[in-house]
């Protein structure tokens, strides 16, 4: 293995603007983070779709499940199908 080629990990104490601490290993010697997993959203279950351009109700709307209506066959008219002798 060579000397010199992977970087030192520290043991650091994580800091979240929440107020939660937690220890984990880093190249940095110091971590400030603005959002951990105790409070994002998506993992604390208070996730809020924010919808100021409507695109998630266009989105539903476009990808409805709607019902397809069935084929007709529109009749052939007798001329249509025989031929014309000239």
């Amino acid at each position: 293995m060579k000397e010199k080629l992977h970087p030192v990990l520290h043991d650091v104490k994580v800091h979240c603007a929440c107020g939660v601490e937690f220890e984990t290993r880093s190249t940095k010697k110091e971590l400030r983070v603005e959002v951990c997993s105790s409070c994002h959203p998506f993992y604390t279950g208070k996730q809020r779709l924010m919808d100021a351009e409507g695109r998630v109700e266009k989105f539903n709307r476009k990808y409805a499940k709607k019902e397809v209506p069935a084929v007709v066959e529109a009749p052939v008219a007798a001329e249509a199908q025989a031929p014309t002798e000239a």
